[in-house]
């Protein structure tokens, strides 16, 4: 369960990063860009899958035990709020009204105009926020290949143990085995003792009476 809630946490906070590049790029875009109109399509496709994400992980949460999930509610709602600031600064910049608050952010006040250097410098950011959402892709295919490693591998290990189980029940089954083995010839040795005692009782009875026979004879 832990494990599920992990991946989609993973996954929010990639597509996450790869929304707050896009709104970066967004800001820069005049109106008439013809790149404009694709980014406006991929973050539209990317907060549905957000949203998706957010709807599985409130099922997901149901299920967990019900004294550790108000910890996973919170964290879930601090995710919706992220959510929710993100998708309104989108609509500032798809509706371009945020720009000259943007500029008071970056810029000195009274500015009305990006220059190349301060353009460049904006565009430096996004790169920089792109790159650190491939940097977060790797690491989630890196946690999901190993993971499927360690599936491997308790796989393995749940197999041998079997192995060892059934290998403990065949090695317990011959102990028993033996030590019926071992009751029965001690019973068998102990009889023919018995045996044996009887037949050297009856021998020693034989020659007291052959000789108490041959004594009367000659008396």
């Amino acid at each position: 369960m832990w494990s599920l809630l992990e991946n989609y946490e993973q996954q929010y906070a990639i597509i996450n990063a790869d929304i707050t590049s896009k709104i970066g790029k967004l800001k820069l875009l005049d109106q008439n860009d013809n790149g404009r109109r694709n980014i406006i399509i991929e973050i539209d496709k990317q907060l549905e899958e957000v949203n998706e994400l957010m709807e599985q992980m409130d099922l997901e949460i149901r299920e967990v035990d019900p004294s550790t999930r108000p910890k996973y509610k919170t964290r879930i709602d601090s995710y919706r709020a992220e959510l929710e600031r993100l998708s309104q600064e989108y609509s500032k910049a798809k509706a371009n009204k945020n720009h000259s608050e943007y500029h008071v952010e970056y810029f000195s006040e009274g500015s009305s105009n990006i220059n190349e250097e301060q353009k460049q410098r904006l565009l430096d950011t996004s790169e920089d926020i792109e790159r650190t959402g491939k940097h977060l892709e790797t690491g989630y295919r890196i946690a999901l290949e190993t993971e499927k490693i360690a599936a491997d591998v308790l796989n393995d290990l749940e197999a041998q143990r079997e192995t060892i189980q059934r290998t403990r029940n065949r090695l317990r089954e011959t102990n028993e085995d033996l030590s019926r083995s071992s009751r029965i010839i001690s019973l068998i040795i102990s009889r023919s003792m018995h045996h044996r005692l009887i037949l050297m009782g009856v021998g020693v009875t034989f020659v007291l009476v052959f000789m108490f026979g041959i004594y009367h004879a000659f008396a």
